[in-house]
């Protein structure tokens, strides 16, 4: 891996000699070249392979080729166990029905949970999150080479010629996926540390446009890496892109950090019997510290909190008179600048107690702001997180979990997003901090955030077995959060019962033409469609009859109703159902065709009750590829299962 760039007086040249190779390798079905989306190598391969060229032009072709010089990555693509399994079969998602939680409320948000290779799992939400995803946060590997990072079943060693290679061809993968996924005013949070900062950070202006960048931030902490040989770092990096800078919702405002700590320190200060003074020299140390150092000029405090002191003066005022001393009665002092506000406002304060006075009349009287009233500000581009609570909890509740994010942190980088009603997506999801500070911001402020996780399967590197971190830790975390749990001294803490979660494992469906996998795959990818459709309650009856599950199946809540039919031949049965039907909304219909036929014709009569939705793209491409050469058997067994011969069943 390395990074290259062209000479700026070549520039003209270059642009000459880009067109040449455009116009050149036109013929081998590249459109750009400076977005290569086939590996150099392969590329050159197929130079020498091309029939009706001579030697001298495939070899012209090749230099031009070599000789293409832009500012970026280059890093040798090293393929992936997952990326070759999917040349021949497709993901999905399975639920692991005995995993789900479901709450009473029916306004309950639905989070999702799925364990199974992060590229398989963002391959999968392609078909039902595609463009919906508001906020994305990830915690990837960072490469250290200690261990924290496996490719192809291994783990990726310091030593390792291609440790960088294989850790930017992991990431571009991912990365890619994640950007369809997000919504045109979408945004990207990714940790990272100084092993790949500077790889990710020109890998992310590649992918996302160095347009869209909106921020690198650093991340103190409390610890420091203990093999340090010359400098102890004690950050990380959190990097910012927007999916469309010019779509990023306006407004972006958090709450100071640590605010809670500093102002229930203030308090207590305020309750320990200290002089005014004394509690400002107290509380301006305390501002010096990263952790609070937001704070620096709420250096006061009384009954209504910490305040900081400004200026009463204000530049060419013409408003002079007396302000008395409320201890002396005697005239403070005035300075050079006449009052910023009038007597009658200055009288209005004093009543108030908005203003601070000195021990005497020697000293000009101030305003008081209180952080009551300026408790957000704009995200600042250094913060500090102390994960030790988040540690602490989670070796409380015997989750073994080494370096859990800290969830104060999490929550922070949520509310950095303008809106409480969107979704967040982690597939990097570890201990699952994620979604226990989505869980925990919705309870604050009564958001509907909704929460998709994906944990990989990650073995031991001694015995290779599964460590189960998804199930064992990611999950069992998420569930206590919910149902309520017990802390190792007894108190119980009540669970936010105002949530559903659901777990899925990725599954891959063979490709081949057979009629299991055809079967398998519309089975299989139903689940996704009520993911898609965010409806997951299965109805028995439609319009009064049994429905048959082979024909059909029917999801349906209090928002959405959702119909899935597997067999063209069928489709008159049902217009005929729904026809009878007096409902409130419009039922979804999904028809699996071997063909893009709407059936807008033979839902004629009943438009006013339906919406008719395409299949997935991806979906309907796998579906007509897995379709047997010769179904005429199994369209026959459909009709011979029809309403009027099922006496009451569909």
């Amino acid at each position: 891996m390395h990074l290259f760039w062209g000479a700026k007086a070549k520039l003209v040249d270059a642009k000459t000699y880009n067109n040449q190779v455009k116009h050149n390798l036109s013929a081998l079905g590249v459109s750009t070249v400076g977005t290569l989306s086939m590996n150099k190598y392969e590329l050159a391969k197929k130079i020498n392979e091309l029939e009706g060229l001579t030697n001298e032009e495939k070899s012209e072709l090749l230099k031009l080729l070599r000789s293409q010089k832009k500012y970026g990555l280059v890093w040798e693509d090293k393929p992936e166990d997952a990326e070759l399994r999917m040349v021949n079969e497709q993901p999905v998602l399975v639920e692991v029905p005995e995993r789900a939680i479901v709450s009473d409320d029916a306004e309950a948000p639905n989070h999702i949970l799925i364990e199974g290779d992060n590229l398989e799992a963002l391959t999968a939400l392609s078909y039902t999150h595609s463009g919906k995803i508001d906020v994305i946060y990830i915690d990837p590997p960072y490469n250290t080479g200690n261990k924290d990072f496996t490719y192809n079943d291994d783990y990726v060693r310091k030593e390792d010629g291609f440790r960088h290679s294989m850790w930017l061809t992991f990431m571009e993968k991912r990365l890619k996926l994640a950007k369809g996924l997000l919504s045109a005013k979408g945004v990207i949070f990714i940790s990272i540390d100084d092993n790949e900062q500077a790889t990710l950070r020109i890998l992310c202006d590649e992918l996302f446009g160095e347009n869209n960048f909106i921020a690198q931030i650093v991340v103190a902490s409390n610890s420091a890496k203990n093999n340090a040989k010359y400098v102890s770092v004690s950050h990380d990096y959190l990097l910012c892109y927007a999916k469309s800078i010019e779509n990023l919702p306006q407004g972006w405002a958090v709450d100071k950090s640590n605010l809670e700590g500093f102002k229930k320190i203030a308090k207590k200060l305020l309750n320990s019997g200290l002089s005014l003074d004394e509690i400002h020299s107290e509380l301006l140390a305390l501002v010096k510290y990263p952790k609070y150092y937001e704070f620096d000029h709420y250096t006061y405090v009384d009954s209504k909190g910490p305040f900081r002191a400004s200026d009463l003066t204000a530049p060419g005022s013409n408003s002079w008179f007396d302000i008395l001393h409320p201890k002396t009665g005697m005239p403070c002092k005035i300075g050079t600048r006449g009052w910023a506000y009038s007597k009658d406002d200055i009288e209005k304060m004093i009543g108030e107690d908005k203003l601070l006075f000195g021990k005497d009349e020697s000293i000009m009287p101030q305003l008081k702001n209180y952080l009551c009233d300026n408790e957000k500000s704009l995200p600042r581009s250094i913060l500090f997180f102390d994960s030790q609570a988040s540690t602490k909890w989670m070796k409380d509740q015997k989750l073994d979990f080494d370096f859990p994010k800290a969830l104060d942190y999490i929550e922070y980088i949520e509310t950095m997003y303008p809106a409480n009603d969107y979704t967040i997506l982690d597939f990097f999801a570890g201990s699952g901090t994620t979604l226990h500070a989505t869980m925990k911001l919705n309870a604050k402020d009564g958001g509907h955030r909704q929460c998709i996780l994906v944990q990989g399967i990650e073995k031991d590197e001694r015995t290779k077995e599964d460590k189960q971190i998804c199930k064992k830790i990611t999950y069992e975390r998420n569930r206590r959060v919910i149902r309520g749990y017990s802390t190792s001294k007894g108190k119980y803490v009540l669970g936010l019962s105002h949530n559903n979660l659901r777990y899925y494992k990725t599954k891959l469906v063979p490709l081949e033409q057979t009629l299991n996998n055809k079967r398998e795959l519309m089975r299989l990818s139903t689940a996704m469609l009520c993911i898609k459709n965010n409806v997951y309650t299965e109805q028995e009856m439609f319009g009064g009859k049994k429905l048959n599950p082979n024909m059909a199946r029917y999801f349906a809540n209090d928002k959405t109703k959702m119909l899935v039919i597997y067999n063209e031949q069928t489709v008159q049965t049902f217009v005929k159902v729904i026809a009878g039907l007096n409902i409130v909304g419009k039922i979804m219909i999904y028809v699996f065709s071997n063909n893009s036929y709407a059936y807008s014709d033979d839902f004629e009569d009943v438009l006013d009750k339906v919406e008719l939705c395409a299949l997935p793209a991806a979906i309907y491409n796998v579906y007509k590829d897995v379709i047997p050469n010769d179904v005429v058997g199994e369209k026959k067994e459909t009709l011979e299962k029809s309403m009027d011969d099922m006496e009451g069943e569909l």
